[in-house]
């Protein structure tokens, strides 16, 4: 039933690469991630105007491990906004 699956925003990055290595990070953990992105981006790898902003999406009850877990990933690479 839909309203048992409780989401949150975890973050938003641009471009479904870096999307893809929090989510595999995060799914090595036991977390649950949902990627969201507009049909624009996705089909034409644009990064312009937010059209290449993907939203990742975890369970509400997984959000402050998968912030840790996130805080982890950003601290490992050059250049990371926080």
């Amino acid at each position: 039933m839909m309203d048992e699956l409780k989401w949150d925003l975890l973050t938003e990055v641009y471009g479904r690469m870096e999307a893809e290595g929090i989510k595999s990070l995060l799914e090595a953990e036991g977390i649950q991630v949902e990627l969201i992105q507009e049909a624009a981006g996705r089909i034409y790898a644009v990064t312009v105007d937010g059209l290449g902003r993907v939203q990742i999406f975890v369970p509400k009850n997984q959000l402050q491990d998968a912030r840790g877990w996130l805080k982890i990933y950003r601290e490992g690479q050059p250049n990371a906004d926080e």
